[in-house]
C-alpha cells in the first residue's frame, strides 16, 4: 500500500481546502494523473499521484482542510507496506494543529515522504542544545526571519509549535514581541454588524504584509518623471504591436527600465539574511507584477526579464495577469521573485507607499500618468508626468543608494529608444 500525502508545494503554503476529487475509492489511477484539486491561499493546485494503482481510501472530504504531510489517499500499488489510515480515523484532542507534526517534503510531482518530527530530549542542564520544535515550526520561523531559540514553546516538553511562531515577529533590535495582543473588535447585533470569514488568499496577504512590516524597516522615496517621449512612443507603436498579437501597455517599458537599473545597482536584486548578517545577491532577475484579482492580490513574476524583448515582456505580463485572475496561475509563477512593481495608476491613484514583498528588498510604485504644466527653458508647457515611489529595505539600502537607483531608473524610462538598445 502507498500512502500519498499532501506535499509542501512551497511559498509558505501549509494547508489547503479540498475542492474536488477526480477519482473515487476503487478507481484505477495512473502516475501523473490529478487525484485532487486543493484550494490554497495562492493557487488552486492540481495534485498528481506518483504511482499506478487502485485507490483504497481517500483523505479529507470535499470542503475540509488538509495540512502538509496529511494523507490524501491510500493506493494499492502492489507494494508490501500496509496502513491503518490513522491520520483519517484518529484526532489528537490535545493538539489541533496537525500540520505541526508534518515536515517539509520534496517536489510536488514525486515526493510523499514527511520529515520526521524532532526527537530531541529536553535537558535543562544543556541550554545550548537545539530547541525542541516541529519541522513546520522551524521552517515557518526561518521564513519569518525569527530566531526559534528565543520563542517559548507551548507544546509538550516546551516544543515550539506553528502557532507559537505565528504569534511572534522579529523586530530590528532582535527582540520578539507578541502580535496577538490586540483588542478583538466586538460585533453589535443591534447595528446589524456581521462577521465574515476571510478567504485563503486574504489569509496569505494578511500574513505576508504582517511579516513584511514587522521585519523590514521600510523607507520610501517619492518623485516625478516627465514621460512625454515614452507616451508618444507607445502611442505610435501600440497599433503595430496589435498586429503582432501584443497589447502594449506602459508596464513592459517599466520592467525594461527596472532591469537596466538593477544591473547598475545589484543590491536591489537581493535578499537579506538577518540571522547570518549576509546579503544574498540573486543571479536571475524575476520581476514581480502585482495583480488585482476578485479574491485579492497575487504577485506572479516575469522570469529572467533581462533576457526578454519588449514584446516578450508584454506577452508574459498579459499571460500571467490573465492566469492570476482566473486562479489558474502555477505555484512556480509565484516563486523566486526578486523585486516587485505595483501600478497605482491602474486604479486612478496618483501615488502610494507600497509594502515590500518579503524576502525581497524593494518595491516600485507607479502612479497615474497625468498632464501637468511644467517649466522648460523658462516657458510653461504641458507634459505627461508619472509619479514614482520606491520603497526599500533600509537595513541594507541607504537613502543615498535609493536615490541613485531612482535617478538611473528615470534615465532609462524617459528615453524609450535607450531601453530598446538593451
Amino acid at each position: 500500500m502507498y500512502e500519498f500525502k499532501f506535499a509542501d508545494i512551497g511559498e509558505g503554503i501549509h494547508e489547503g481546502k479540498i475542492l474536488e476529487y477526480n477519482f473515487n475509492v476503487g478507481d484505477k489511477i495512473e502516475e501523473g494523473e490529478t487525484l485532487v484539486v486543493i484550494e490554497t491561499d495562492k493557487v488552486n493546485a492540481e495534485i498528481p499521484v506518483p504511482v499506478d494503482g487502485i485507490i483504497k481510501k481517500l483523505g479529507p472530504k470535499v470542503g475540509e482542510i488538509v495540512h502538509v504531510g496529511e494523507i490524501l489517499a491510500v493506493i494499492d500499488d502492489n507494494s508490501e507496506k500496509d496502513t491503518t489510515m490513522k491520520d483519517f480515523e484518529e484526532k489528537d484532542s490535545k493538539d489541533s494543529d496537525k500540520s505541526d507534526e508534518a515536515g517539509v517534503v520534496g517536489k510536488l510531482e514525486v515526493s510523499d515522504e514527511v520529515i520526521a518530527s524532532s526527537n530531541e530530549t529536553y535537558n535543562e542542564q544543556t541550554p545550548s542544545k537545539r530547541v525542541l520544535a516541529t519541522p513546520v515550526a522551524r521552517k515557518l520561523a526561518n521564513d519569518k526571519g525569527l530566531n526559534i531559540n528565543d520563542i517559548k514553546g507551548s507544546g509538550e516538553h516546551g516544543r515550539v509549535l506553528k502557532t507559537d511562531i505565528e504569534n511572534y515577529s522579529s523586530v530590528s533590535n532582535n527582540e520578539n514581541i507578541s502580535i496577538n495582543k490586540y483588542e478583538i473588535p466586538k460585533v453589535d447585533a443591534k447595528n446589524n454588524d456581521r462577521r465574515e470569514k476571510i478567504s485563503q488568499l486574504r489569509k496569505s496577504v494578511v500574513k505576508a504584509m504582517t511579516i513584511s512590516k514587522s521585519i523590514i524597516p521600510h523607507t520610501t522615496l517619492i518623485d516625478e518623471l516627465d514621460v512625454t517621449d515614452l507616451v508618444n512612443f507607445r502611442n505610435s507603436h501600440k497599433e503595430m504591436a496589435k498586429t503582432e498579437g501584443v497589447k502594449l501597455t506602459y508596464m513592459p517599458f517599466i520592467v525594461k527600465a527596472l532591469v537596466r537599473s538593477i544591473k547598475d545597482y545589484p543590491v536591489f536584486n537581493s535578499s537579506f539574511d538577518h540571522e547570518n548578517e549576509e546579503i544574498i545577491y540573486r543571479s536571475n532577475i524575476n520581476i514581480g507584477i502585482a495583480v488585482d484579482t476578485p479574491e485579492g492580490l497575487i504577485v506572479p513574476n516575469v522570469k529572467n526579464a533581462d533576457q526578454l524583448s519588449l514584446f516578450g515582456i508584454a506577452e508574459s505580463i498579459e499571460t500571467l495577469a490573465q492566469l492570476a485572475k482566473e486562479r489558474k496561475i502555477q505555484i512556480s509563477d509565484l516563486q523566486n521573485g526578486t523585486i516587485t512593481i505595483t501600478n497605482f495608476g491602474a486604479f486612478d491613484a496618483i501615488s502610494g507607499t507600497p509594502v515590500i514583498k518579503h524576502p525581497e528588498v524593494a518595491i516600485l510604485g507607479i502612479g497615474k500618468i497625468m498632464k501637468k504644466p511644467v517649466v522648460i527653458n523658462n516657458e510653461i508647457v504641458i507634459r505627461d508626468i508619472a509619479p514614482l515611489s520606491l520603497t526599500f529595505d533600509h537595513r541594507i539600502i541607504d537613502g543615498a543608494d535609493g536615490g541613485r537607483f531612482m535617478i538611473a531608473f528615470k534615465k532609462y524610462l524617459k528615453d524609450p529608444l535607450l531601453l530598446l538598445m538593451s
